[in-house]
């Protein structure tokens, strides 16, 4: 058995395992993630992410060489220093990327958390608070394996931790991520 789950590795070129952290927005996922990255970089992972944000959206600053490129027109913009390099894409018309499609962009790392794409077939986490006012998800999707919650949930039939225990979320994510193969199968089918 691996630091992450029982699954025998697939993919040499990226053993990356995959699991989700979804619910509703105000439910506090960026802060738990915030607090859990650290959590599994300290048990020797190399983590990776991908956010799913729902509105348009800048990383970039007005002014800055970069967003001038893409102001004017470029399509694709790389940014390298030597400390970072980054790639932004202008989508422009067309679709917004699958999960797989951007799953496949990732370097090879441990784990991959992901960040919303909630309606998708991976595992996931639930990470609920009744104060968000919207109803919990694990009881209309299979592939949430988990909850991280601020109450105690009795009827779930899943595992409930609380949602400020980081060890225990990090016990969670080491568990059930699976393997990047086996995602991106589910994701394509």
């Amino acid at each position: 058995m691996s630091r992450l789950g029982p699954y025998p590795p697939e993919d040499p070129a990226n053993p990356a395992r995959v699991i989700g952290i979804a619910g509703w927005s105000g439910a506090g996922k960026t802060t738990l993630l915030t607090r859990l990255i650290p959590a599994l970089v300290q048990r020797g992972l190399r983590i990776a992410t991908i956010k799913h944000a729902h509105h348009a959206f800048d990383v970039d600053q007005p002014g800055k060489d970069s967003y001038e490129h893409r102001k004017a027109g470029a399509s694709e913009v790389i940014v390298s220093s030597a400390r970072r390099w980054v790639v932004m894409h202008e989508l422009g018309d067309a679709a917004e990327p699958s999960l797989a499609y951007l799953l496949r962009k990732i370097s090879s790392c441990d784990l991959i958390l992901v960040e919303g794409f909630k309606r998708e077939p991976l595992p996931k986490i639930e990470v609920f608070r009744s104060a968000v006012g919207k109803p919990a998800l694990h009881g209309e999707d299979a592939r949430i394996v988990a909850i991280a919650s601020d109450e105690a949930l009795p009827s779930a039939r899943i595992p409930v931790v609380d949602l400020n225990d980081v060890v225990a979320v990090s016990d969670l994510v080491c568990e059930h991520a699976e393997p990047l193969l086996r995602v991106l199968a589910a994701l394509e089918a």
